[in-house]
């Protein structure tokens, strides 16, 4: 894979967490890192002059925090600079993307969360309604991790429901592109009433998900190493929470059915898994730009 992943970038911890991910990122699949940070458009009425003064002040001073951002990137890696003004960060981050065709847009978590876990913010909520662009969500304390973990496997959350073509597109291009192996995961999680037959439908269930799974491996290209997992619970946050992580891991997961083609929309089941989930995320909108833009024709 080659092209440009676009990294939101604050001066806090937050944003070297998402650059210290985005970095193995770029460097595992050969693209270049576009480091940028949105400053807020004021709202100025005609009466109200633009303060240029101000606006070069802003701009000087965010070229020198992702300078210093920059400077903390390993050196195989090709990262660029990107200062501009926006309604919302999360609108000046899409409209980079957009501009650079990205493969990425990567955010940190919101502050307030623990280390090695997700918390989303205002920013990325925005991002998971707006972008046409998977988004990667870095939990905090991505900057921890040695630049040379890289990524070492790729494992698609993989739904019972239709629809996971642009998922298993996804995961097999950044896998490819990383040069490592798939986990195909599927959750089967019984959250019924104690007087239920659990033992009954964890049977018929893991029948249509096994389906589902081998399904989905036929998809990947030949050569691709893939396993394929159950993680089974008795809520789907419980079935995540005993499946084991990898430091260089990263997880795909699909938007929900709901969110309109080419958009993110993050589902109830990706909520939950979220928050057992220690790595970094990837959501990938229902239908890529190439997919739909053949539709378009």
């Amino acid at each position: 894979m080659t092209g440009h992943i676009v990294v939101g970038y604050t001066a806090t911890k937050t944003g070297r967490d998402a650059v210290a991910f985005a970095a193995r990122l770029a460097a595992a699949t050969g693209a270049v890192l576009d480091v940028a940070i949105v400053l807020p458009r004021a709202d100025r009425s005609v009466i109200t002059p633009p303060d240029a003064g101000y606006d070069r002040y802003l701009r000087e001073q965010s070229q020198q925090w992702i300078a210093a951002a920059i400077d903390r990137i390993p050196a195989d890696v090709v990262a660029h600079a990107h200062v501009r003004f926006a309604e919302s960060f999360a609108e000046g981050l899409v409209e980079i993307a957009d501009e650079l065709r990205a493969s990425y847009i990567v955010v940190g978590a919101a502050d307030g969360g623990s280390r090695g876990r997700h918390s989303l913010g205002s920013t990325t909520t925005e991002l998971l309604h707006s972008s046409d662009v998977p988004v990667v969500l870095v939990p905090r304390g991505a900057r921890k991790v040695a630049p040379e973990t890289g990524i070492t496997r790729v494992t698609a959350a993989v739904g019972t429901r239709p629809g996971a073509e642009a998922l298993v597109a996804a995961t097999a291009d950044l896998a490819q592109a990383a040069g490592v192996p798939v986990r195909l995961l599927s959750l089967l999680p019984v959250d019924l009433p104690a007087t239920a037959d659990t033992a009954a439908i964890r049977i018929a269930g893991s029948t249509e998900v096994d389906e589902v799974l081998d399904a989905a491996k036929a998809e990947l290209p030949a050569g691709l190493e893939a396993d394929v997992v159950v993680a089974a619970g008795d809520s789907i946050e419980d079935a995540v929470s005993h499946l084991e992580w990898q430091g260089g891991e990263v997880v795909l997961v699909g938007s929900s059915r709901l969110a309109q083609p080419r958009r993110l929309f993050l589902g109830s089941t990706a909520a939950k898994m979220l928050k057992e989930i220690t790595v970094p995320v990837i959501v990938v909108p229902r239908t890529t730009r190439t997919s739909a833009e053949e539709t378009q024709r």
